[in-house]
């Protein structure tokens, strides 16, 4: 399936950079029995739908006009904004998050201090880890959780 998405991303990247848009996540899933092709694309000061429409429709006209066709079986197009809690998947995504000390939700692969889940602000950032400010009851705490411990990353509201 990741030849799916990666010939979806050639096919996209011209619609994108046309419009200064930027393509946060990609994903060619099944659920139940259906096939769905999610892209989640986002700009500057966030997209709305009829840019969302936009893509879809140009992309839909490309996918229709290819030979061989890239995706065989029926399938769904969706194409929406990532949402506020976009996921942080590259690089640039984590510096983003830093500079502006985000509040993030971080999933880990395996528990550290007895936890597989952290919230909390993005206090510091290198390539090999992150730390965190979190709440832990009514105490400020910091871990500082080694980037390849990091199953998921995204931002996230705090309540």
């Amino acid at each position: 399936m990741s030849s799916v998405v990666e010939t979806v991303t050639e096919l996209v990247r011209p619609i994108l950079d046309e419009n200064n848009f930027e393509l946060v996540d990609m994903e060619f899933v099944k659920e139940g029995k259906n096939w769905y092709l999610r892209l989640f694309i986002d700009k500057e000061h966030g997209i709305n739908i009829e840019e969302c429409a936009l893509v879809s429709d140009q992309l839909s006209e490309k996918l229709d006009n290819c030979d061989p066709d890239p995706i065989p079986q029926a399938y769904f197009l969706e194409v929406s904004s990532p949402g506020a809690e976009r996921p942080l998947k590259k690089e640039a995504d984590y510096q983003k998050a830093f500079e502006n000390n985000a509040y993030i939700n971080v999933s880990l692969y395996q528990q550290i201090d007895g936890k597989k889940v952290y919230e909390g602000y993005l206090i510091d950032l290198n390539e090999e880890e992150l730390t965190l400010e979190y709440m832990d009851k009514t105490r400020k705490k910091t871990i500082t959780i080694p980037r390849n411990k990091i199953a998921k990353a995204r931002l996230a509201i705090k309540f």
